[in-house]
C-alpha cells in the first residue's frame, strides 16, 4: 500500500522533523504504513488519511508514540478515540 500523496510530509511536519534524511524517511514511511494498517483494522474499514479528520489525527499520534518507543502506551491512552472510530465506521457502513 503506497502512502497517500503528501502524507509523509505532513507526518514529518507534525513530528517537527525539518531535516532531510532519506533513511529516516524510509523508516518513517514504514511507521506510517503500519499505523494505517493498524487503524484500518481497528476501524474495520479503509480510512481516509488525506483529510483533516480523526483518522489522520490518530495516525499522527500513532507515529509520535512509535518514534518515542512508547507504542505500548498508544492503545491505552487512545482507547476512547479508537472505540469511537470503530463505532463511527460501523454506523457509516450501515447507512
Amino acid at each position: 500500500m503506497p502512502l497517500p500523496e503528501g502524507l509523509l510530509k505532513a507526518v514529518k511536519n507534525y513530528l517537527d522533523i525539518t531535516w532531510d534524511d532519506p533513511d529516516g524517511d524510509t523508516k518513517l514511511s514504514g511507521i506510517v504504513l503500519r499505523g494505517m494498517r493498524y487503524l484500518n483494522k481497528t476501524a474495520g474499514a479503509e480510512l481516509d488519511y488525506t483529510i483533516e479528520d480523526k483518522p489522520r489525527e490518530l495516525l499522527m499520534d500513532y507515529c509520535r508514540y512509535v518514534r518515542s518507543n512508547a507504542l505500548d502506551e498508544f492503545q491505552r491512552n487512545y482507547l476512547h478515540e479508537l472505540l469511537s472510530l470503530q463505532i463511527e465506521t460501523a454506523v457509516n457502513a450501515s447507512d
